[in-house]
C-alpha cells in the first residue's frame, strides 16, 4: 500500500504537471478554477451561467447560419432574450435536426479539419456526429475530474473500470502513459464470467485502485459475482455509477457488497457531464457552469420543482458546434432543495428515464419503463432480472432471468400485471433467459420501446 500511495503522489505532483506543461494542456488550470467556483453562491453561479448563455447566443447569431435562420424564423435576436421566459421562443433542437444539419451547425469561424470529431454510441441505432474544440474537450475533462473527486478518489490514483469494449494500450508508449497519468484496469462488460471477475480481482490486488467505475447495471453484475465467489480483494474507496439508470434495489445491493456508498452521475456523449451526486448523496448537482439546463412539461412549459419534465440543454462551451435547447430525450425532476455540502451548484432530484424507454399505451399516454422494472422486481418474487420490450402497441415481450423461487404463479401474476397496466388486448409473451445481454456499447437497456 505505501508503494501505491507513493506512485499516486508522484503522478499528481510530478509526472502529470510536467507532461501537461510539455503538451501545453490547460486542463490543470481549468480544473483548479472549477474546484474553487463550485462553492460560490448559487446566485453568482447562475449570473455567470446567464452571461455565458448571452455570449453563446450572440456568437451563433453572427457566426452560425443554422441558428441564424432558426432565430429569424422565430422572430428573435440575441438582444430580445433577456430572461428564461424569452428563451422559450427558440425552437427545441432534436437529434433528427442534428443528423440533417450536422455540417450546417458548424460555426463559420471554425474549420472542421481542426476540430475534434467523434460519433455518439447511438443506442437507438442512429449515431450523431459531434465536433468540438480542444478547449471545450479539456473543460469537460476538468469538470469530470472535479466530480470524480467527490467519490473519495484522488488525482493520480488507479481506477478499476467495468466497461464495454475498453480501449486498452497496446504498445509500450501507451502503457507507459497509462501508468504515468491515469492507470486503469478493466473488466469488459461484454465478457463477464467467473474467470474474468477473478482475473479483475487479481489485477485489483496488484494495482490497488481507489475508485470502482462503470455502467450502473454492470456494477451490479460485478457485485453479484463478488458476493457469490466470496472475493475480498476488491475494496474501493468510492464507487461511481454512470451511463444508465441506477435502480434503487441495485444501488442497495452494490453498497451492501462493497461497503461503500455509490455516487450516481448523469451525462450524455454529446454534452458530457450534466449532473452528479456529491459525497452527501442528497440529489444530483447540475453542471450549470458549462450548461444551461431546462426541465419542460409535455406542453413545453417549465416543470416545477418536484415535477417531472423532459431535459433540454444548451451547451455554453462548444462554440464550434453549438447545441442550443437540445432535447436529450431523457426525463428528470428538478429540485429546489439545497445540499448540505455547501456547494452553490443547484440540485435535480433524479433522472427518471430515457424517452425511448417509455412504454406507450393505446391512448397515447406513456409509462416509464425503468419505474416498471423497479416496481416489478419489488412486487413479484422469483425474478432476478427483467427486460421489457414493446414490439408494437399490442405486443409486449418480457425477458426474465428467473430466481430460485420463480414459479408458474409468478409468470401468471407478471402477465396479468402488464395487461392491467397497458390495457386489455395487449399480448404479453414471457421468455426465460439466462442473462440480459448488453448492447454493443456494453450498456444495458431494461426497457425498449420499438413503437414509432
Amino acid at each position: 500500500m505505501p508503494g501505491s500511495i507513493t506512485s499516486s503522489l508522484l503522478r499528481r505532483k510530478l509526472f502529470e504537471p510536467l507532461i501537461f506543461r510539455l503538451n501545453g494542456s490547460p486542463l490543470l488550470r481549468y480544473w483548479r478554477e472549477l474546484e474553487q467556483t463550485q462553492f460560490l453562491p448559487e446566485e453568482e453561479l447562475k449570473n455567470r451561467q446567464w452571461q455565458r448563455l448571452e455570449r453563446m447566443l450572440c456568437h451563433v447569431w453572427e457566426n452560425n447560419s443554422f441558428y441564424r435562420e432558426r432565430f429569424e424564423k422565430a422572430g428573435i435576436t440575441p438582444e430580445s432574450v433577456r430572461s428564461p421566459e424569452d428563451l422559450h421562443v427558440i425552437p427545441l433542437l432534436t437529434k433528427e435536426d442534428i443528423r440533417k444539419n450536422t455540417l450546417r451547425m458548424i460555426s463559420r469561424d471554425f474549420d472542421t479539419a481542426e476540430l475534434q470529431h467523434y460519433k455518439t454510441g447511438g443506442s437507438t441505432g442512429k449515431p450523431l456526429d459531434v465536433y468540438l474544440t480542444e478547449k471545450c474537450s479539456e473543460l469537460r475533462n476538468a469538470c469530470a475530474r472535479r466530480h470524480d473527486r467527490w467519490t473519495g478518489w484522488e488525482v493520480g490514483e488507479p481506477v478499476g473500470a467495468v466497461w464495454g469494449n475498453p480501449e486498452l494500450p497496446k504498445d509500450i508508449k501507451g502503457k507507459l502513459k497509462n501508468w504515468l497519468l491515469n492507470p486503469l484496469i478493466y473488466l469488459d462488460t461484454m465478457n463477464v464470467t467467473e474467470h474474468a471477475v477473478k482475473t479483475f480481482a487479481a489485477e485489483w490486488e496488484r494495482a490497488k485502485p481507489s475508485l470502482l467505475y462503470g455502467h450502473a447495471h454492470s456494477l451490479y453484475i460485478l457485485a453479484e459475482y463478488v458476493n457469490k465467489l466470496g472475493i475480498k480483494e476488491i475494496k474501493p474507496r468510492g464507487i461511481l455509477s454512470t451511463s444508465m439508470m441506477l435502480l434503487p434495489n441495485e444501488r442497495k445491493f452494490i453498497e451492501s457488497v462493497f461497503g461503500v456508498k455509490v455516487t450516481d452521475r448523469y451525462g450524455c456523449e454529446e454534452l458530457s457531464l450534466i449532473a452528479s451526486e456529491c459525497e452527501k448523496h442528497e440529489g444530483l448537482h447540475l453542471n450549470i457552469e458549462h450548461l444551461y439546463i431546462e426541465f419542460l412539461k409535455e406542453d413545453n412549459t417549465p416543470a416545477k420543482p418536484g415535477e417531472q419534465g423532459k431535459i433540454v440543454i444548451t451547451d455554453l462551451m462548444n462554440y464550434a458546434m453549438p447545441f442550443i435547447r437540445y432535447q436529450v430525450e431523457d426525463m428528470g425532476i428538478p429540485s429546489e432543495r439545497k445540499c448540505s455540502c455547501g456547494r452553490g451548484l443547484p440540485l435535480m432530484e433524479q433522472v427518471t428515464g430515457r424517452v425511448a424507454d417509455y412504454l406507450i399505451r393505446r391512448d397515447g399516454s406513456r409509462v416509464a419503463g425503468v419505474s416498471l422494472i423497479e416496481n416489478t422486481l419489488t412486487k413479484f418474487s422469483g425474478i432476478a432480472q427483467l427486460q421489457i420490450v414493446q414490439e408494437t402497441m399490442d405486443q409486449i415481450v418480457l425477458l426474465v432471468v428467473p430466481a430460485l423461487d420463480y414459479s408458474r404463479g409468478t409468470q401468471y401474476e407478471l402477465s396479468e400485471y402488464f395487461i392491467k397496466l397497458l390495457g386489455n388486448g395487449v399480448n404479453v409473451t414471457i421468455k426465460l433467459v439466462d442473462c440480459i445481454k448488453p448492447e454493443k456499447s456494453g450498456k444495458y437497456r431494461f426497457s425498449i420501446c420499438r413503437v414509432q
